[in-house]
């Protein structure tokens, strides 16, 4: 199994991302965590394999996790980017397994 994380980058306040999770050796990719400098982890936003979502409450509104079954891709689309964003994300896959991406950073700030 393997996740490829891409999408990374520095973005102003305001500015928008999407990261890319390409899940192969026939695992589901679920989700994204991050992990912020200084920090816990947190579970970002997470997508059943019903396409049902849900965000932490830190990002509501503001970003929207989707699947591409044929690519078997997941991707996070996040605007209205904030300094608090800011953090290394990790993909994640698999159920009585988990498996991590490689992590992609983010970084938001003037």
């Amino acid at each position: 199994v393997q996740l490829q994380a891409s999408g990374g980058g520095r973005v102003q306040p305001g500015g928008s991302l999407r990261l890319s999770c390409a899940a192969s050796g026939g695992t589901t990719v679920r989700g994204w965590y991050r992990r912020a400098p200084g920090k816990q982890r947190e579970r970002v936003a997470r997508i059943t394999t019903g396409d049902n979502t849900d965000y932490a409450d830190s990002v509501k509104g503001r970003f929207t996790i989707s699947r591409d079954n044929a690519k078997n891709t997941v991707y996070l689309q996040m605007n209205g980017l904030k300094p608090e964003d800011t953090a290394v994300y990790y993909c994640y896959a698999g159920f009585s397994q988990i498996y991590w991406g490689q992590g992609t950073l983010v970084t938001v700030s003037s």
